[in-house]
């Protein structure tokens, strides 16, 4: 069975996100070919639940991870952070194997 967690601060954001919204269940996570190193992160609303999504929850918000990428994204933990000015969500993933410079893709 896969593993994904999600942070306090992450799952805060994420239903402040979807209150501010005004509908929807949760995050989508899902990985795309692109960048220097080879993925990134996609990140989306979901508004329905496919019928092959996983879903994960934590601390009263749901992150649903395609099931194509979840081997890159096993055992991996969804942060929300602040670094100066910016605040974004950071992905701590054990499958990493590299990443580009600025942190946009990686390889597994």
């Amino acid at each position: 069975m896969a593993q994904f967690s999600i942070t306090p601060a992450a799952a805060q954001q994420i239903r402040q996100a979807l209150d501010e919204r005004g509908h929807g269940l949760g995050l989508r996570v899902t990985v795309k070919p692109s960048g220097c190193s080879g993925y990134s992160y996609v990140l989306d609303f979901a508004d329905q639940e496919a019928s092959n999504d996983v879903a994960f929850e934590e601390h009263g918000a749901r992150v649903f991870v395609a099931p194509e990428a979840l081997t890159m994204l096993d055992g991996s933990e969804v942060d929300y952070v602040s670094e100066g000015l910016n605040r974004f969500f950071r992905f701590n993933n054990p499958n990493v194997k590299d990443q580009c410079g600025c942190g946009e893709s990686f390889t597994v």
